[in-house]
């Protein structure tokens, strides 16, 4: 979702300086980027410290993921070049798609609910509902497994390297975005894709 279906860093930034302030702790925004779709409990052991205790930790990431949803409503988002009309052409043509995010399901909730865009997918998984993040392939499986579709025959599409490591292991192909390299076909957007390029990836 975040860097897929929409650009959200700035705001993700701004909700992590937020909750972080707080906390008298404070990360550069290299450090931030370099943690860009991982879960929060993974990112904030390793900016509050190995000792860190799991009650704080929790408590930061609900500060961040609050200020994140709050800056959703107030501010907007806007889907990516090419991702609004890839949602609805895929829908057209009888796929069925997932959200598989590292984000809490709130927030994957809010951020379609803003773009309106929550009616064209048959599942969504999140971090609440997997026990690893990526890049372990465990999002896309149980995205797959619930629109009942084999992962050999399923469509990753990412910015990161670590999702896009989490679709090779789980055997699906993946499309990469922004800029990214890995993937199966790697364009700097969804609009930049030719109408084929789903088929492409999963014929025979």
């Amino acid at each position: 979702m975040d860097g897929t279906l929409v650009d959200s860093r700035a705001l993700h930034w701004r909700s992590w300086q937020e909750a972080l302030a707080a906390e008298g702790v404070s990360v550069t925004e290299r450090e931030f980027l370099a943690t860009f779709g991982q879960r929060n409990d993974r990112i904030l052991g390793a900016w509050l410290g190995a000792g860190a205790a799991a009650e704080r930790i929790a408590r930061v990431g609900d500060a961040k993921e609050a200020a994140y949803r709050r800056l959703v409503a107030e501010e907007g988002l806007s889907p990516l070049a090419g991702a609004a009309e890839w949602v609805r052409r895929l829908a057209a043509g009888g796929w069925k798609q997932a959200v598989a995010s590292s984000a809490p399901r709130l927030n994957v909730e809010t951020v379609l609910e803003v773009i309106g865009l929550e009616r064209w997918f048959g599942a969504l998984v999140s971090a609440e509902d997997v026990r690893h993040g990526k890049p372990d392939p465990e999002v896309f499986l149980a995205a797959a497994q619930r629109l009942g579709v084999p992962p050999t025959r399923s469509v990753v599409v990412e910015d990161a390297e670590h999702g896009l490591e989490a679709a090779r292991r789980g055997g699906m192909r993946a499309i990469a975005v922004g800029g990214v390299r890995g993937g199966d076909v790697s364009v700097g957007s969804l609009a930049d894709l030719p109408p084929d390029a789903f088929e492409r990836l999963v014929k025979p």
